[in-house]
């Protein structure tokens, strides 16, 4: 079956004067305008395209590659504000509609924000919103503790960040836990650190406890050897000194150098830590 907003596998039925048609499984057409067409192609060749509505409203089929689908968030440039609404910019010749009443702050021309696709019922258009909590539940998750998650960065907080998890349910990383700059549509992997009451997720940019060891360590190895195998850091350095060097917190820095120097791998002395050669 024919999606729109969604990239389609369908097969080539007819040519015309206007370009080629097309047809899915239960004979649905559309037609891939001659700007699209390949050069050469044969009747019932299978094609991808992406499916959406023309300035007529009318279903038309494009082998530009989208920003954004149905269901999906993404990080959208505002080209053009109207009467009605704004458009923004998602790769194809027809901007993405997005009405004043589903913009969480008023769009402006050159302004970047993130947005959800999703079919307006009663235009049965494709059409983009900026208020994306409401596309998002936390009533029944689809993660549990230390699950490695997909989060996009939505928008900061005074106690840290409010992220997307999985497409699908709300998050937040405590400032307390960021070790480096953030800023609105970032994608991230991240692992959900807690599930505090009312479902509410805790998650951390990194892994949690015991699997925050092994990277960690890795990245003190990495700094010493890119500073001739040595690091001004002690277990008594100042955490925001630990912090800026090596974008970790204290107290993973101290896991990981426990880790490496019981590995024999580094030496600590009184004025930082040396790698064993």
């Amino acid at each position: 079956m024919m999606q729109l907003g969604q990239i389609n596998t369908l097969e080539i039925l007819r040519e015309t004067d206007h370009g080629i048609y097309l047809v899915d499984e239960e004979n649905n057409e559309v037609l891939l305008p001659n700007r699209y067409v390949p050069e050469s192609f044969k009747i019932w060749d299978k094609i991808d395209v992406f499916v959406y509505l023309d300035n007529e409203e009318r279903p038309v089929a494009t082998t530009d590659k989208p920003h954004i689908k149905l269901g999906e968030f993404a990080l959208l440039r505002c080209s053009q504000v109207t009467d009605y609404g704004a458009f923004l910019d998602w790769g194809l010749v027809k901007e993405l509609f997005c009405p004043f009443k589903e913009q969480a702050f008023k769009m402006k021309p050159g302004g970047w924000y993130l947005v959800y696709c999703y079919l307006d019922e009663k235009t049965e258009r494709l059409v983009a919103s900026s208020k994306t909590n409401q596309f998002l539940s936390n009533k029944e998750l689809t993660v549990k503790e230390f699950d490695e998650v997909d989060i996009i960065a939505s928008h900061p907080s005074e106690i840290g960040w409010n992220v997307i998890v999985n497409k699908q349910h709300s998050g937040l990383i405590f400032k307390d836990t960021i070790f480096t700059d953030i800023n609105v549509g970032d994608k991230f992997k991240g692992i959900v650190k807690k599930i505090r009451k009312g479902n509410k997720l805790d998650i951390v940019l990194g892994q949690v406890g015991y699997r925050n060891i092994e990277p960690n360590a890795k990245r003190i190895l990495e700094e010493l050897e890119d500073n001739s195998g040595y690091i001004n850091l002690t277990d008594k350095s100042d955490p925001e000194a630990i912090k800026e060097q090596l974008q970790m917190s204290k107290k993973s820095f101290k896991k990981a150098v426990g880790t490496l120097y019981k590995q024999r791998q580094i030496e600590l002395k009184p004025d930082g830590i040396y790698l064993v050669k």
